[in-house]
């Protein structure tokens, strides 16, 4: 009987008994690295075995999982760790189907010991540059997993942590493997942003979280780099750096539902930092890209509540003043067209009290103060955003704005009636608040005089803001 055994032992393929020789009789020995070197040479001898490897390791950690050996799944995924650093030929894609499907089993798991374990090794494997492309290789179960896991809500604090700053890095490492690789699944899919943007922002919304638990000085090094918020803010912006033109929208989108899902435009100072990190991090030339999907989510929510509505505003005005070092493109005379028609509209709620113009008596005052202040919000918008135009536009604007006061000599249409008469003078009112910033963001305004010597017209430059009235 024992020669029989010793028998089939000998017979058994090669790469099977190096895989076993790595292994010690007892886990806590860790990696026989003798051993595993020998493993590896003979993988770089024969990289037609690699595959096999892989999927004898493979089975041999499903194995240990299973019976709950953890000591052996660890250094199963140690020596996996390695053979993939080591390994750059062309059958490293078979071998690397073995090593997903061996991290997906430790990313089931409810041990967050093993989804850590699971979550570190996909990390190492997403910054190795492959040489040869893959085709068919799909990340879909590794951005649901990971962001399941950014939303952890373990009954502990500290592993709480550790998972979700895991779910973080699993993420930006799908990111890294997927973003510049044609080849690889598409990564800025809807199906995909709208699972990896809201996950970023669920952890950098809880950064007073995490700025509550105040550590002591000498940890605070430490601590900081256990700080979901901060590596959520750093994964975000890697994100948006990569995107191209035509994926800015996709990568947008989820923020705003994210902010109108969590009611976030009202306190407006998380939706705002969001902005300030979108506009610095994409590519300059794509921030008109932002403002115009600023502008339509302001259209989509224009029976919103005029907190909300405000809140779109004030952001879109901090987008707008970063924008503007950048590249704005048409977006500007479509912003203030926006602007004006979000303006008249205010005036109509503020009249009847009611968004669908009936009126009711009951909400009116309230409605009257929450328009008004929302009026006050888009003319401050109106002038900071015209503040960071050069000279030619903020003319193309104030003759822009001065077109749409009703005036009946100028062929308006005038409403008649008491009504009537009132949304036309509140409307006189606003726009005429708007020229007024418009005209008060300039430095100086040129005003031509007659030249004393008669030859013809000079500029003299006037302060707006001591003549305010000769504009309007």
């Amino acid at each position: 009987m024992y020669g029989v055994c010793g028998c089939c032992g000998a017979l058994r393929p090669r790469y099977k008994r190096l895989v076993d020789n790595i292994f010690p009789e007892d886990p806590e020995d860790g990696l026989v690295k003798t051993n595993m070197e020998k493993l590896t040479f003979y993988a770089l001898s024969a990289p037609e075995k690699l595959d096999r490897i892989g999927a004898y390791l493979s089975e041999r950690l499903i194995r240990d999982v299973g019976r709950h050996r953890y000591g052996y799944v660890c250094i199963a995924m140690e020596a996996l760790d390695q053979l993939l650093m080591a390994c750059h030929c062309q059958s490293i894609n078979l071998f690397v189907e073995s090593f997903l499907k061996m991290v997906a089993k430790l990313l089931e798991s409810e041990k967050p010991n093993l989804q850590i374990l699971g979550t570190n090794s996909f990390v190492k494997f997403a910054n190795i540059e492959e040489d040869t492309p893959s085709y068919h290789r799909s990340y879909d179960f590794f951005v649901s997993r990971f962001s399941e896991m950014c939303h952890s809500s373990h009954e502990d604090m500290e592993i709480k942590t550790k998972i979700r700053m895991s779910g973080i890095k699993g993420l930006q490492g799908v990111v890294r493997k997927t973003v510049n690789d044609e080849l690889q699944a598409n990564i800025w899919e809807p199906q995909h942003m709208d699972k990896i943007v809201p996950s970023l922002l669920f952890n950098l919304q809880h950064v007073e979280e995490a700025e509550s638990r105040s550590p002591s000085p000498l940890q605070a090094p430490e601590k900081e780099k256990e700080n979901p918020a901060e590596l959520a803010e750093r994964c975000l912006r890697e994100l948006l750096g990569r995107a191209a033109f035509g994926n800015i929208k996709n990568a947008i989108k989820p923020v705003l539902i994210h902010l109108d899902n969590h009611s976030l435009w009202e306190p407006k100072v998380f939706a705002i930092r969001c902005f300030k990190i979108i506009m610095y991090s994409i590519q300059p030339q794509h921030s008109h890209l932002v403002i115009q999907q600023l502008l339509g989510h302001l259209d989509a929510n224009s029976r919103s509540a005029a907190t909300v509505r405000a809140g779109i505003v004030e952001v879109l005005a901090e987008a707008a003043v970063i924008a503007a070092t950048g590249s704005v493109g048409p977006t500007v005379l479509e912003m203030f067209n926006t602007l004006l028609r979000q303006l008249r509209l205010s005036i109509d709620y503020a009249l009847t009290g009611s968004y669908d113009g009936a009126i009711s008596r009951g909400t009116k005052i309230i409605k009257e103060h929450e328009e008004r202040m929302f009026q006050e919000a888009v003319i401050k918008t109106i002038g900071s955003f015209a503040s960071t135009l050069p000279t030619y536009q903020r003319s193309e604007v104030i003759l822009f704005i001065m077109s749409k006061v009703p005036l009946p000599s100028l062929h308006h249409a005038v409403e008649t009636g008491r009504t009537g008469e009132n949304r036309n003078r509140l409307t006189q009112i606003m726009l005429l608040k708007s020229l007024l910033q418009v005209s008060r963001s300039a430095p100086m305004f040129a005003a031509p005089t007659q030249d004393p010597s008669g030859a013809g017209c000079t500029l003299h430059k006037v302060p707006v803001s001591s003549q305010p009235g000769h504009l309007l």
